[in-house]
């Protein structure tokens, strides 16, 4: 399968979400679309909160979306963020996002894909954004 027609669908979604960002504080819009391993596709957007800390990024809330509809297994996500209305630069996960990803997936083969462009993005491994990551198989 061609990677770029792949990775199409969840790139343009993880770009057209951010508009549904509630981003009133930081004005940085974050879209994320979550593959599964089905082909589902689950959304995100960043939703902050004046109190900060109850904020929850788009990466986590297209994961806890999935896991409430049944889904555990997953293949790649595609995150697209900026403080403008352009994305102007990629827009790793944030360390808590990371280790959300390592609860439900397998850091050698899942797929991050930080989005810049419809035509421009990168593709990451989990273990390499999160290396020694702490999961599961740790606490067995």
């Amino acid at each position: 399968m061609d990677k770029n027609n792949y990775y199409n669908e969840i790139i343009k979604m993880a770009i057209d979400v951010r508009n549904y960002s509630y981003s009133p504080y930081s004005g940085f819009k974050v879209g994320a679309c979550l593959r599964d391993k089905e082909g589902n596709l689950f959304t995100g957007c960043n939703i902050e909160n004046a109190a900060f800390s109850p904020t929850n990024c788009a990466e986590r809330t297209a994961f806890f979306k999935a896991v409430s509809e049944g889904s555990r297994e997953f293949e790649c996500i595609a995150i697209a963020g900026g403080a403008s209305e352009k994305i102007r630069d990629f827009c790793p996960p944030c360390g808590v996002c990371r280790q959300v990803m390592m609860e439900f997936c397998d850091p050698v083969t899942f797929k991050i894909i930080l989005v810049k462009s419809e035509n421009e993005y990168r593709e990451m491994l989990l273990k390499d954004l999160l290396p020694e990551g702490f999961g599961a198989l740790n606490i067995k």
